[in-house]
């Protein structure tokens, strides 16, 4: 199939202000210049195991209610239905609830990693994926230190999936269905800079209930997704042996010192992408 002269040069100098643009992240800021992303803070002393979010989400998205049970021990994982789960862990401090979702990572790897930017920070907080965008590379899964996207292996027309927060909530000036579900605030939605301020009040007031450390705080750069709890986050599940800078930040030097060739085949690579994918469409309709 030729190529489209013109639809190949359009694409690839998108490429490469797309690569530009991706350093200068418009946010939202504080007086103090930090950047003011919202996203969620998990209490693990106050999660009862009721699911809710869970049920909630997964209505939200149209996906399957979970039908599997909460069993202490026994780790659930989220999947291309699931985009958040919860556990039952054994833990020095007794039986605690954890919960595993996407973490909203201030500076994700996996919008980094992507070539056609179809994995995107918004200036809200949330990370999404957008469809129209993807190339099905899958660098996003590979990328990922929290082992979150999810690929759909068996669909016909694949997504991937991940907890986007309830993105199109949000730009409607509601909550995540999972924070407006919890009965017990377990699950709090806010800026970033306003859960920290919630946590830290919350372990002043009851300090023998939690390990003083705000996981998300530091950790990958720092995340939108939050979490508190009276045990050792290595004990609920967490990751707790990531780098507390961010990882995209390792490839900031790798990229002043490779060849030009390499940091220029992303774009070329999409370029003949796009280009083949608009011939395509145009073949289609002139059938």
């Amino acid at each position: 199939m030729a190529l489209d002269r013109r639809n190949f040069l359009k694409t690839m100098g998108v490429a490469g202000l797309t690569l530009l643009a991706g350093r200068n992240l418009a946010n939202k800021t504080t007086a103090n210049g930090e950047i003011e992303f919202r996203g969620l803070l998990f209490d693990a002393t106050r999660c009862v195991g009721c699911q809710s979010c869970e049920s909630a989400c997964a209505e939200a998205h149209q996906f399957p209610q979970p039908t599997d049970e909460i069993v202490a021990g026994v780790v659930r994982k989220t999947s291309e239905t699931q985009r958040c789960v919860v556990n039952l862990r054994n833990t020095s401090a007794g039986e605690i609830y954890s919960r595993n979702a996407c973490m909203h990572c201030n500076e994700p790897a996996c919008a980094a990693a992507c070539l056609t930017q179809a994995m995107f920070k918004t200036k809200e907080g949330p990370v999404i994926w957008r469809a129209d965008k993807c190339m099905g590379c899958r660098y996003c899964m590979v990328s990922c230190p929290f082992d979150v996207p999810k690929f759909e292996y068996h669909s016909a027309n694949p997504k991937i999936e991940k907890c986007d927060l309830c993105y199109d909530r949000i730009t409607q000036g509601k909550i995540p269905a999972c924070a407006e579900a919890c009965p017990a605030e377990a699950l709090v939605f806010g800026s970033r800079r306003e859960l920290i301020a919630e946590a830290r009040k919350r372990f002043a007031g009851t300090p023998a209930s939690y390990i003083d450390q705000i996981y998300g705080e530091n950790v990958a750069g720092g995340t939108g997704y939050l979490s508190l709890s009276p045990a050792p986050f290595e004990e609920l599940g967490y990751n707790t042996k990531l780098q507390n800078s961010s990882y995209p930040e390792l490839s900031k030097g790798f990229l002043y010192t490779v060849p030009s060739v390499f940091v220029l085949l992303p774009p070329l690579l999409l370029g003949i992408y796009e280009a083949n994918k608009n011939n395509h469409l145009k073949e289609e309709e002139h059938e």
